[in-house]
């Protein structure tokens, strides 16, 4: 129904920040094995221009943002995630290639993506939750007001939209004659189903750790050993003198008057332009979709003609029209709610049904509209002329915004006032003329929590690019701003070993722990096997033995983990047999399997469907990973892939933001 895509007007952008790069992520990230900078020579990418792909530029830019949005994912999981930013660049720089890669042969073999076909993707597809939640469109106002707040164009999302089905049309044709025979189902199936029983020994690896009781020698000489790992491993510090300006303190003194709000609302009066709307509901009885040949099968346009007669006949022989659309309407998003659509504006539904709504009257219903998707019955709710909110309407809104503007404006007056006074005199002496109070810290490091700022890391990256003993500095702090001075700087440096000898310690204990329990598990294994015995092999190594229920593939086994990880040998064991050593973290186990079942044969045809679509997606995945691959090689040997070296030992080198968006 909604058809934004082909209307002429202002650029629209896309909702919920980040999506489009996440999708495009899903698309085709690690699908090629292998790192970069295999291609790069005379006439390669320039400055700013990580790799050329097809004659497309992949730039730093994008690889800036699409690695940022990695970063926000995974901090959203509850990791800090800023330390694998060089992992996240190389992945953000692979995806973005591939990517290019994958539309340029795309393009090359003529595949094409329409605009019909990005409108309904949009409605019915990965982007439906985003603007039909519950198959309803959030509404005009709202979907504005995502936009704004996404910072993509329109054109940038329209075309993801578009390259992310040309993406699907070429891994069809690649991997679309992909098969699955019976026989590989009914293994599939057996595998997955098959339950097994174990008896299972287990060795704590805490335990194991009790018994290691390392002499100051030995962890000397692991330090000696391990010493370039400990370089610099103590931080760079720096001593620190700040005034701290908050700009809630001045929250009090700034007032915003009625000539500010009349002139803000007079600069900006087409954000309050309200367009001729109206509330409408519908009962949408849907036609056949065109066959081969592009016609629609006659017969079944008629028979959708009769059912909308006989529902437009129960309308105006005076049934609730709600109801009736709860009933007979063919639209999944609106039928639950009464066939509302809520507010529409004009262009934002195929012609033929904004051309009957708009001319219809409150209260008004129309005869059968015909569309491409359907017979509709349409009813007018309520209608609204266009206008322009009053000042009065929209003061809620502007009055934040210049309160705001003022504070950070006051703000940022007195810390240049206290800054150019610092460096004439002193910092203590400018903050003693206004009364606020100077902190001096001891030597601190970069992630350190500083009293009367907290955790502020663009306030401490300014203080440690500052130089030692210069002059007093401004930086922005989350909440106002702050003027520093670096009072002193201790430089990164190796710890001895009195510093670090508890780290030392856990290391050493934690690699001659891993290797400890992993001689004990193979000894169990070796032993039960030998004697046939799990039991008294448990026994005489101190391992405690325990059973577990029937599991299949998908359990999981207390002390063992996930049966479709390494235990998964289990399930091609039969019942007596001892396991080798397994490692499951924080244990060593040794199982024997006790009980095997297979899965019923009833059981094998309602799963028989799922089973096959799930190695059917998986095959073609790896067939068309293998494709990527193959393309990736060949473009990058005649010369269509060149990656810029120097540009991407840079980005991974150095903090991503210094590359700007």
């Amino acid at each position: 129904m909604i058809r934004f895509l082909q209307t002429p007007g202002p650029l629209k952008k896309i909702i919920l920040g980040g999506m489009l790069l996440l999708i495009c992520a899903a698309m085709v990230i690690t699908l090629v094995p292998g790192g970069l900078g295999s291609s790069f020579g005379l006439g390669g990418p320039g400055q700013g221009v990580l790799a050329t792909v097809g004659g497309e530029d992949v730039t730093l830019q994008e690889v800036n943002r699409n690695t940022d949005q990695m970063v926000r994912q995974e901090s959203r999981n509850g990791q800090d995630a800023s330390m694998l930013r060089p992992f996240f660049v190389r992945q953000a720089a692979e995806q973005l290639i591939n990517e290019k890669a994958i539309l340029a042969e795309a393009h090359r073999l003529g595949l094409r993506a329409t605009d019909d076909e990005v409108r309904d993707e949009i409605q019915h597809g990965r982007y439906s939750a985003a603007f039909f939640p519950g198959g309803k469109f959030v509404g005009q106002e709202e979907y504005e007001t995502r936009l704004q707040n996404a910072g993509i164009t329109a054109a940038q999302f329209e075309q993801s939209v578009k390259d992310q089905l040309l993406f699907d049309k070429l891994r069809d044709m690649v991997s679309g004659g992909v098969t699955v025979t019976d026989d590989e189902v009914r293994k599939e199936f057996a595998r997955r189903n098959t339950k097994v029983k174990l008896e299972y020994a287990v060795l704590d690896r805490n335990e194991v750790l009790k018994e290691l009781h390392p002499t100051d020698a030995e962890l000397k000489a692991y330090y000696e050993q391990h010493k370039a790992s400990y370089n610099n491993a103590n931080p760079e510090k720096r001593k620190l003198q700040y005034v701290v300006l908050d700009t809630n303190r001045l929250q009090a003194d700034v007032q915003v008057s009625p000539q500010e709000l009349q002139s803000y609302y007079d600069q900006h009066r087409d954000d309050y332009r309200v367009s001729e709307q109206v509330n409408v509901r519908h009962i949408l009885i849907k036609t056949p979709p065109p066959g081969a040949d592009g016609k629609i099968d006659p017969k079944g346009l008629e028979a959708a003609r009769k059912k909308a007669e006989d529902v437009l006949k129960q309308v105006k022989a005076g049934g609730d029209f709600a109801a009736l659309a709860k009933k007979y309407s063919e639209d999944p998003g609106s039928a639950a709610n009464g066939g509302s659509l809520n507010w529409i504006e004009r262009g934002r539904t195929v012609p033929e049904f904004e051309a009957s709504a708009f001319s219809l009257p409150k209260g008004g219903t129309s005869d059968l509209v015909q569309s491409s998707y359907g017979f509709h019955i349409i009813h007018v709710d309520d209608k609204q002329p266009a206008h322009m909110k009053s000042l009065d309407e929209v003061k809620p809104q502007i009055e934040p915004i210049l309160r705001q503007n003022k504070l950070t404006a006051a703000a940022e007056a007195q810390a240049n006032a206290l800054l150019g006074q610092a460096r004439n005199s002193s910092l203590e002496k400018a903050a003693a003329a206004k009364g606020l109070q100077v902190v001096t810290t001891d030597f601190v490091g970069r992630t350190d929590v500083l009293p009367g700022i907290g955790s502020a890391p663009q306030f401490m990256d300014a203080v440690f690019a500052a130089a030692d003993k210069a002059p007093p500095a401004e930086a922005a702090l989350p909440e106002g701003y702050a003027v520093f001075q670096v009072l002193g700087v201790k430089p990164p440096s190796t710890p001895t070993f009195d510093e670090i000898r508890s780290r030392v310690e856990a290391e050493f204990r934690n690699e001659r722990g891993a290797a400890l329990l992993s001689q004990k598990t193979q000894e169990l294994s070796d032993r039960a096997k030998a004697a046939h015995d799990l039991k008294k092999a448990a026994k005489e190594l101190g391992a405690s033995v325990k059973t577990s229920d029937l599991v299949t593939m998908e359990g999981q086994v207390p002390d063992l983990g996930s049966m479709s990880g390494p235990a998964s040998v289990a399930f091609g064991m039969n019942p007596g047999e001892i396991s080798g050593p397994i490692n499951s973290g924080n244990n060593g186990v040794v199982f024997s399997v006790v009980d095997r079942q297979e899965p019923p044969a009833t059981d094998f045809q309602a799963k028989a469907d799922e089973i096959r679509d799930t190695l059917m997606q998986s095959r073609r995945g790896e067939l068309f990973g293998l494709f990527v691959s193959n393309l990736r090689k060949q473009m990058e040997k005649d010369g269509k892939i060149k990656i810029n070296k120097q540009e991407m030992n840079n980005l991974t080198r150095s903090p991503l933001g210094e590359q700007g968006e």
